[in-house]
């Protein structure tokens, strides 16, 4: 018997947490950045201020001149890390059930088991 598939994947960072880059070009890697947008079925998240690439565009009625604009690229979530947003640290991810459902909690040995949700 074929395994049922979940429609939206399960994964340790949300639209709006700061993360910290652990892969990618020098000029990225180490920085942090809010998430501003993920896609879920490519894995890939849209970080505030990290990974510009220039795209040229075509003159159009909207910008009648064109030229050269500077975007966010997406990069993989697996390279991004979760920042706990009280102490700072950037942390591994856990769930726990609760009555009000599932939150995450923060593995680090220094504030392990701390809910941030």
């Amino acid at each position: 018997m074929r395994r049922k598939k979940n429609k939206i994947p399960k994964l340790h960072v949300k639209v709006g947490d700061l993360v910290k880059v652990l892969w990618g070009d020098a000029d990225i890697k180490g920085k942090t950045g809010r998430i501003l947008k993920i896609d879920f079925s490519k894995r890939t998240a849209i970080v505030e201020g990290l990974n510009l690439v220039t795209k040229h565009i075509k003159p159009t009625q909207q910008n009648p001149q064109g030229g050269k604009i500077t975007i966010e690229a997406p990069l993989p979530v697996c390279k991004l890390q979760l920042i706990e947003p009280q102490s700072g640290l950037p942390t591994r991810i856990g769930r726990i059930k609760t009555e009000k459902g599932w939150k995450r909690i923060a593995k680090r040995k220094e504030i392990a088991g701390k809910i941030i949700d």
